[in-house]
């Protein structure tokens, strides 16, 4: 790093500290926000209690209305109107059937005939209710669109089928199979039927349609077959979900992410076979895989206000265009629940390449590391302990443990600099006029000692693509969602114990604590590291170096303070088994370069 570097970094952090300074509010200004806020609460406090009665008056005549008029029910709810043949179907009531596996319960309407609710029975949101994955519960989350050769654009959802099986719920036992079945039943025999395959061991379900004798009335035997319903967030920081909900196709060997940046409706279609369509949250996504030749995938989304404003819906929906066969059926295997690496590659091999795991240029990294070493190695630890924490500890461990080789010629570069600092002194005096020899002598005097000055800087460099992939990887993994240790309560969130009575810019108003304490351990390394490398000298540039040495951990401050708090329990662990290990390199280096001098004497 050169000295114009180091003198913005200064300056940068200089700027800052002015800023938090001036900006910071006085205490009298403290008292008045506090005051406005508590006349604020009042006047809150006031509306919502005028908004309750006037709800409690509006339940009160519902209930009185429902008690005159028994009929009305949800079996009746407005259905947008539909025309031509399907508008003859004999069913005018909802139906519903409730289906419970040990892995999840859903509930289909013959609305649609599809499932109108699903829930996860061994995932919870963060204040404690099972996970919901579908926000329209009023109709089938599944749709299935076409053109009719009356020129009518049927969706399904908008027809009442007639639930063929019996009952109003089901109980699937693990290694069991169960069909949920509905007909449309048309004129001269005709039928739409929808059949679901229900498995009580995973998230997959199968779902079959057969257009029985009703191939010339579909144009061109195209139909769309897809999720219409946006997935619900589940997390407690709404913007972490709304930064991770997309819609995804896989086609030709690439996954395509199609997500909006700004505020509004957009689409995209992408032709040819068609591997898999998928809408996903931060942790869950619902699939759809075709399991016979497709045309296109259709993509939507729609963004209503701002990606930071909890109040901002997030829309996606994926479909997939397909042919029936000559005996009009075409197959899907679908697929929703969590972004569990085990089961989402039960469905497609490339379904977990929709978890962030870093940047693009570095997936071919990334991926095989998660995949063949993180993930496995989680996975063989939980067999003996369900807590993450320690799991995370004991991988930190191993990844130092791993890299120490690096490490110890890192640090041996870094004594050997430091024993040249005198020499390099003296050639910053004898040529301090002319900069030119003076790079000439510094480079002739490493080539004489052996002496490689990057030879610190490489074998750091070769641990950042573990950092930046467990970076994103701590984020995003299911695998440690909601896991405690200590005082975090979700290793895949942040690890908030302080908070400021101010926001900080870059920072905000809240501090976590395996940050501070992994900033308070880098601080303790760069003093370690700044003996070992001799201190650098006394010439300005190495009075500026020993500055950013601990302006660099504040910065990693800011940057890490709303990440994952597991990934500063890793960075932790992994900075104080560092400073362990520069003890013990700096004792035996130390005691080689005094065993040498005895053995000349």
């Amino acid at each position: 790093m050169d000295k114009n570097t180091a003198t913005g970094f200064v300056l940068i952090f200089l700027l800052m500290l002015g800023w938090f300074y001036f900006t910071m509010p006085s205490e009298e200004e403290l008292a008045q926000q506090q005051q406005e806020q508590a006349l604020q609460d009042s006047l809150a406090q006031i509306e919502q209690n005028q908004q309750d009665s006037l709800n409690q008056l509006d339940e009160a005549e519902a209930e009185e209305q429902e008690r005159r008029d028994p009929v009305i029910s949800e079996d009746v709810d407005e259905v947008p109107e539909v025309r031509g043949l399907f508008a003859n179907s004999p069913v005018s009531e909802q139906k519903k059937i409730e289906v419970a596996t040990p892995l999840y319960t859903v509930t289909f309407t013959n609305r649609g005939a599809g499932p109108s609710s699903f829930l996860l029975n061994e995932y919870d949101t963060w204040d404690g209710r099972p996970v919901q994955l579908i926000d329209d519960t009023t109709r089938s989350a599944y749709n299935i669109g076409f053109l009719s050769t009356e020129n009518y654009n049927v969706e399904t959802q908008n027809i009442l089928f007639r639930q063929v099986t019996q009952g109003n719920s089901i109980n699937i036992s693990s290694g069991e199979q169960r069909e949920v079945r509905y007909e449309l039943e048309l004129e001269d025999g005709r039928e739409l039927i929808i059949t679901y395959l229900l498995n009580g061991n995973n998230y997959e379900i199968d779902a079959d349609v057969q257009f029985a004798g009703l191939q010339d009335y579909v144009v061109g035997g195209d139909i769309d077959f897809g999720w219409t319903a946006p997935l619900n967030f589940t997390e407690k920081d709404p913007t972490q979900d709304a930064l991770e909900t997309a819609a995804y196709v896989y086609a030709g060997g690439e996954l395509e992410k199609f997500k909006l940046t700004e505020p509004g409706r957009n689409e995209t279609t992408i032709n040819g076979n068609i591997d898999w369509v998928a809408t996903k949250t931060k942790f869950f996504t619902q699939l759809i895989k075709p399991l016979s030749q497709t045309d296109a995938a259709l993509l939507t989304g729609e963004v209503t206000g701002a990606i930071d404003n909890q109040n901002t819906d997030h829309r996606y929906t994926s479909s997939i265009r397909t042919n029936f066969d000559d005996q009009g059926e075409a197959s899907f295997r679908l697929y929703l629940g969590p972004l569990k690496y085990r089961e989402v590659t039960k469905v497609d091999d490339h379904a977990y390449d929709m978890v962030d795991l870093g940047w693009s240029w570095l997936r071919w990294f990334s991926d095989p590391f998660v995949r063949w070493m993180v993930i496995p190695f989680f996975e063989f630890m939980s067999r003996f302990t369900a807590n993450y924490g320690i799991i995370i500890i004991v991988f930190a461990s191993l990844v130092k443990l791993v890299l120490s080789p690096l490490t110890y010629k890192s640090y041996k570069s870094m004594a050997a600099m430091g024993e040249l600092q005198p020499q390099m002194k003296e050639i910053q005096e004898k040529y301090k006029d002319n900069p030119q020899k003076q790079q000439k002598a510094t480079m002739d005097l490493y080539r004489k000692n052996k002496v490689n000055p990057l030879g610190g800087c490489l074998p750091n460099l070769l641990q950042f693509p573990i950092l930046i992939t467990l970076w994103r990887y701590f984020q995003n993994s299911i695998q440690i969602r909601q896991e405690e240790f200590l005082w975090a309560g979700d290793l895949s969130a942040p690890d908030y114990i302080l908070n400021l009575p101010f926001e900080i810019p870059f920072l905000g108003d809240q501090i976590a604590g395996f940050v501070l304490l992994m900033t308070a351990a880098m601080m303790v390394q760069s003093k370690l590291t700044g003996g070992m490398s001799g201190g650098g000298g006394s010439s300005p540039m190495a009075g500026q170096m020993k500055v950013l040495q601990y302006i660099f951990p504040v910065m990693l401050l800011f940057i890490f303070n709303n990440f994952a708090s597991g990934l500063s329990l890793y960075y932790l662990i992994f900075n104080v088994l560092s400073i362990i290990q520069q003890f013990f390199i700096k004792r035996s280096l130390h005691g080689d370069k005094d065993g040498k001098e005895v053995a000349k004497a």
